[in-house]
């Protein structure tokens, strides 16, 4: 990041707020993507097994597939209290 993005980052934190600047800068998109990769890894494991391409991606549909399955099975469903 360059020091004037750091900046300007800065600039919309002080005029919008932290939670602001999340949303301006999607952040919280991020932060999903970080912690669906966390689950993956820490579920399935850190590497691919399989040799080629074709079964790479193959053996990481499998994992999502699972680990979407765990995650219907066990996530509550919540609401936001306003």
């Amino acid at each position: 990041m360059h020091q004037r993005e750091r900046d300007q980052h800065i600039q919309t934190i002080w005029d919008k707020g932290r939670l602001g600047w999340q949303k301006a800068v999607g952040y919280g998109r991020r932060s999903l993507g970080e912690t669906a990769m966390f689950r993956y890894k820490a579920v399935i494991g850190r590497g691919l097994r399989a040799r080629t391409l074709p079964a790479q991606k193959t053996e990481a549909r499998v994992g999502c597939s699972v680990l979407n399955r765990m995650i219907r099975l066990g996530m509550p469903l919540s609401q936001r209290i306003v």
